[in-house]
């Protein structure tokens, strides 16, 4: 199945949203019980790591790639290389053997999936964002037109 361009940035936004969104659900439940100054503040230490080394650039990259594109559809998966999907898939496979096995401690999965999901999410909503973006500059190059 092929989809516009653009549309690719539309996927991505909400793949990483989705994931984003559950990792964080799943670390703020277990939160209540670990709320201290010291785990907010590892929290945000999560959140800025992801943010910074990773998500941030991982949606530079990938939304330039996709700009890049000359022809205008493309097969809806392509809104990834192979290299992040298998981030995602390392990721995911990580995080459910780590919570399956009970080796991360509850107070782990506080801090942590809330720091990472909350960067995670940030990252599908600046999909979302250059999504927009792209679809205005499209709208506004075709009224000029």
């Amino acid at each position: 199945m092929k989809v516009k361009r653009n549309t690719l940035l539309l996927l991505a936004c909400l793949v990483w949203s989705a994931a984003g969104f559950n990792i964080l659900r799943i670390g703020l439940l277990a939160y209540p019980a670990y709320v201290t100054v010291l785990n907010c503040l590892l929290s945000v230490l999560v959140f800025v790591v992801f943010q910074r080394f990773i998500f941030g650039k991982l949606v530079k990259k990938h939304t330039a790639r996709i700009s890049g594109y000359s022809e205008e559809r493309h097969f809806f998966l392509k809104f990834f290389d192979q290299k992040a999907f298998a981030i995602m898939a390392v990721m995911m496979t990580g995080g459910i053997g780590l919570r399956a096995s009970g080796l991360a401690p509850e107070r782990f999965i506080a801090v942590f999936y809330t720091g990472l999901g909350a960067s995670l999410l940030l990252a599908g909503l600046l999909f979302g964002r250059n999504y927009g973006r792209a679809v205005y500059n499209a709208v506004t190059v075709q009224n000029k037109s």
